[in-house]
Protein backbone atom coordinates (compact mmCIF):
# COMPACT_ATOMS: atom_id res chain seq x y z
CA UNK A 1 0.00 0.00 0.00
CA UNK A 2 2.77 2.26 1.00
CA UNK A 3 4.55 1.53 -2.41
CA UNK A 4 1.20 2.44 -4.68
CA UNK A 5 0.81 5.47 -2.57
CA UNK A 6 4.49 6.75 -3.08
CA UNK A 7 4.18 5.82 -6.77
CA UNK A 8 0.79 7.69 -6.82
CA UNK A 9 2.11 10.62 -5.32
CA UNK A 10 4.98 10.80 -7.51
CA UNK A 11 2.47 10.75 -11.03
CA UNK A 12 0.20 13.18 -9.71
CA UNK A 13 3.66 15.31 -9.31
CA UNK A 14 4.93 14.50 -12.43
CA UNK A 15 1.30 15.47 -13.88
CA UNK A 16 0.73 18.90 -12.29
CA UNK A 17 5.21 19.42 -13.46
CA UNK A 18 4.20 18.95 -16.65
CA UNK A 19 1.21 20.68 -16.71
CA UNK A 20 2.31 23.89 -14.75
CA UNK A 21 5.52 24.26 -17.23
CA UNK A 22 4.20 26.94 -19.03
CA UNK A 23 3.63 29.21 -16.34
CA UNK A 24 6.60 27.37 -13.58
CA UNK A 25 9.32 26.41 -15.95
CA UNK A 26 9.34 27.50 -18.86
CA UNK A 27 11.52 30.85 -18.63
CA UNK A 28 13.83 28.98 -16.71
CA UNK A 29 14.34 26.37 -19.57
CA UNK A 30 14.12 29.32 -22.12
CA UNK A 31 17.17 31.29 -20.59
CA UNK A 32 18.83 28.35 -18.72
CA UNK A 33 22.57 30.42 -17.83
CA UNK A 34 21.78 33.91 -19.28
CA UNK A 35 21.58 36.79 -17.56
CA UNK A 36 18.76 39.19 -17.88
CA UNK A 37 21.08 41.70 -20.14
CA UNK A 38 22.24 38.58 -22.38
CA UNK A 39 18.01 38.17 -22.78
CA UNK A 40 17.23 41.32 -23.76
CA UNK A 41 20.19 41.92 -25.88
CA UNK A 42 20.07 42.09 -29.61
CA UNK A 43 21.70 39.41 -31.24
CA UNK A 44 22.93 38.43 -34.81
CA UNK A 45 20.56 36.49 -36.75
CA UNK A 46 17.69 38.40 -34.73
CA UNK A 47 16.85 40.26 -38.02
CA UNK A 48 16.67 37.26 -39.95
CA UNK A 49 13.38 35.50 -38.00
CA UNK A 50 12.36 39.02 -36.01
CA UNK A 51 8.80 38.08 -34.98
CA UNK A 52 9.25 34.48 -33.97
CA UNK A 53 7.10 32.89 -31.59
CA UNK A 54 10.21 31.04 -29.66
CA UNK A 55 12.93 32.74 -28.78
CA UNK A 56 15.20 30.64 -25.87
CA UNK A 57 18.79 32.46 -25.24
CA UNK A 58 21.06 30.06 -23.22
CA UNK A 59 24.67 30.96 -21.73
CA UNK A 60 27.94 29.69 -20.21
CA UNK A 61 30.96 30.91 -18.96
CA UNK A 62 34.06 29.65 -20.54
CA UNK A 63 37.51 30.08 -18.95
CA UNK A 64 39.16 30.80 -21.69
CA UNK A 65 39.69 33.18 -24.26
CA UNK A 66 37.36 33.70 -27.50
CA UNK A 67 40.24 32.18 -29.70
CA UNK A 68 39.65 29.09 -27.89
CA UNK A 69 36.62 28.79 -27.36
CA UNK A 70 35.38 29.48 -31.28
CA UNK A 71 37.07 26.64 -32.82
CA UNK A 72 35.26 24.03 -30.74
CA UNK A 73 32.31 26.20 -31.45
CA UNK A 74 32.29 25.93 -35.38
CA UNK A 75 33.46 21.76 -35.35
CA UNK A 76 29.63 21.35 -34.50
CA UNK A 77 28.26 18.67 -37.01
CA UNK A 78 29.18 14.85 -38.07
CA UNK A 79 33.00 14.57 -39.33
CA UNK A 80 33.81 17.74 -37.49
CA UNK A 81 34.15 16.75 -33.79
CA UNK A 82 30.45 16.12 -33.13
CA UNK A 83 27.30 18.20 -31.32
CA UNK A 84 28.61 17.45 -27.68
CA UNK A 85 25.33 16.20 -26.51
CA UNK A 86 23.98 12.75 -25.30
CA UNK A 87 24.18 9.47 -27.84
CA UNK A 88 20.88 8.23 -27.38
CA UNK A 89 19.07 11.87 -27.54
CA UNK A 90 21.52 12.25 -31.16
CA UNK A 91 20.46 9.05 -32.19
CA UNK A 92 16.69 9.68 -31.66
CA UNK A 93 16.75 12.77 -33.67
CA UNK A 94 19.62 11.27 -36.12
CA UNK A 95 22.49 13.20 -35.16
CA UNK A 96 26.02 11.26 -36.53
CA UNK A 97 27.63 12.46 -33.29
CA UNK A 98 30.11 9.69 -33.99
CA UNK A 99 31.14 10.27 -37.58
CA UNK A 100 34.74 11.74 -36.79
CA UNK A 101 35.00 11.18 -33.30
CA UNK A 102 36.64 8.54 -31.13
CA UNK A 103 34.28 6.09 -30.15
CA UNK A 104 36.15 4.74 -26.89
CA UNK A 105 36.93 8.22 -25.24
CA UNK A 106 34.53 10.72 -27.25
CA UNK A 107 37.22 12.97 -27.98
CA UNK A 108 38.11 14.16 -31.32
CA UNK A 109 40.81 12.43 -33.74
CA UNK A 110 44.14 14.98 -32.57
CA UNK A 111 41.97 16.39 -29.65
CA UNK A 112 43.57 20.30 -29.79
CA UNK A 113 44.53 20.35 -33.82
CA UNK A 114 42.15 20.80 -35.99
CA UNK A 115 40.02 18.26 -37.45
CA UNK A 116 41.32 16.67 -40.57
CA UNK A 117 39.47 19.19 -43.77
CA UNK A 118 38.20 21.36 -41.09
CA UNK A 119 38.28 25.31 -42.60
CA UNK A 120 36.46 28.16 -41.18
CA UNK A 121 32.65 28.24 -42.05
CA UNK A 122 31.85 31.13 -44.75
CA UNK A 123 27.95 32.27 -45.62
CA UNK A 124 26.31 29.61 -47.53
CA UNK A 125 27.96 26.85 -45.78
CA UNK A 126 25.55 23.75 -45.53
CA UNK A 127 25.96 22.17 -41.79
CA UNK A 128 24.17 18.50 -42.09
CA UNK A 129 23.39 17.70 -38.28
CA UNK A 130 22.64 13.79 -39.32
CA UNK A 131 21.23 11.75 -42.28
CA UNK A 132 17.68 12.52 -40.96
CA UNK A 133 18.51 15.61 -38.97
CA UNK A 134 17.96 19.20 -40.61
CA UNK A 135 21.29 20.85 -42.57
CA UNK A 136 21.56 24.67 -41.53
CA UNK A 137 22.98 27.06 -43.62
CA UNK A 138 25.67 29.50 -42.46
CA UNK A 139 23.95 32.83 -43.01
CA UNK A 140 26.41 35.18 -41.18
CA UNK A 141 29.89 34.57 -39.63
CA UNK A 142 32.67 36.23 -37.89
CA UNK A 143 35.29 34.63 -36.43
CA UNK A 144 35.91 34.82 -32.98
CA UNK A 145 32.58 37.00 -32.53
CA UNK A 146 29.34 35.30 -33.76
CA UNK A 147 28.05 32.36 -35.73
CA UNK A 148 24.48 32.59 -37.08
CA UNK A 149 22.77 29.59 -38.75
CA UNK A 150 19.57 28.89 -40.45
CA UNK A 151 17.00 25.91 -41.39
CA UNK A 152 16.39 26.16 -44.65
CA UNK A 153 12.66 26.59 -44.63
CA UNK A 154 13.74 29.57 -43.16
CA UNK A 155 12.00 28.58 -39.69
CA UNK A 156 14.69 28.76 -37.31
CA UNK A 157 17.98 30.45 -36.79
CA UNK A 158 20.61 29.43 -34.26
CA UNK A 159 23.30 31.53 -33.18
CA UNK A 160 25.85 32.00 -31.26
CA UNK A 161 28.26 35.00 -29.23
CA UNK A 162 31.28 35.23 -28.12
CA UNK A 163 31.68 38.15 -25.45
CA UNK A 164 34.84 38.33 -23.98
CA UNK A 165 35.49 38.93 -20.16
CA UNK A 166 39.01 39.53 -18.80
CA UNK A 167 40.70 35.64 -19.95
CA UNK A 168 37.14 34.41 -19.91
CA UNK A 169 34.30 34.33 -22.69
CA UNK A 170 30.51 34.47 -22.34
CA UNK A 171 29.30 31.95 -25.19
CA UNK A 172 25.99 32.68 -25.59
CA UNK A 173 23.09 30.69 -27.84
CA UNK A 174 19.79 31.91 -29.45
CA UNK A 175 17.21 29.98 -30.85
CA UNK A 176 14.29 31.88 -32.71
CA UNK A 177 11.37 29.68 -34.14
CA UNK A 178 8.43 29.82 -36.27
CA UNK A 179 5.99 27.15 -36.78
CA UNK A 180 3.65 28.59 -39.24
CA UNK A 181 0.75 26.42 -40.15
CA UNK A 182 0.91 23.87 -37.26
CA UNK A 183 -1.94 21.97 -35.55
CA UNK A 184 -2.58 22.60 -32.05
CA UNK A 185 -1.23 18.99 -31.66
CA UNK A 186 1.64 19.92 -33.03
CA UNK A 187 2.05 23.55 -31.00
CA UNK A 188 1.44 21.27 -27.59
CA UNK A 189 4.53 18.84 -28.77
CA UNK A 190 6.63 22.04 -29.17
CA UNK A 191 5.84 22.99 -26.01
CA UNK A 192 5.85 20.12 -23.88
CA UNK A 193 8.51 18.25 -25.68
CA UNK A 194 10.54 19.88 -27.92
CA UNK A 195 11.56 22.36 -25.78
CA UNK A 196 12.74 20.61 -22.47
CA UNK A 197 14.23 18.63 -24.75
CA UNK A 198 16.03 21.27 -26.33
CA UNK A 199 17.06 22.35 -23.21
CA UNK A 200 18.57 19.17 -22.23
CA UNK A 201 20.44 18.89 -25.66
CA UNK A 202 21.63 22.76 -25.81
CA UNK A 203 22.86 22.75 -22.18
CA UNK A 204 25.14 19.65 -22.96
CA UNK A 205 26.37 21.01 -25.99
CA UNK A 206 27.42 24.43 -24.30
CA UNK A 207 28.92 22.71 -21.76
CA UNK A 208 30.77 20.48 -24.15
CA UNK A 209 31.95 23.14 -25.65
CA UNK A 210 33.09 24.69 -22.46
CA UNK A 211 34.79 21.84 -21.36
CA UNK A 212 36.73 21.37 -24.77
CA UNK A 213 38.08 24.88 -24.92
CA UNK A 214 39.12 24.78 -21.02
CA UNK A 215 41.29 21.93 -21.48
CA UNK A 216 42.88 23.13 -24.69
CA UNK A 217 42.97 27.13 -23.82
Amino acid sequence: MRARSLLGAGATAAVVATAGYPWLWRRACLTWGASAVEVGRAMPGDDLLPAAPVVSTRAVTVRARPSAVWPWLVRLGPGRGGVYTYDWIESLVGLDRHRGLDRQNGSTPGAGEPVPGYREPKPGDLLPLGRRGPALEVAEVEPEQFLVLRSQDGQWVWSFSLHPRGRSTRLVSRNRIEQPGASPTARLVALYVVEPVGLVMERKMLLGVKRRAEEQG
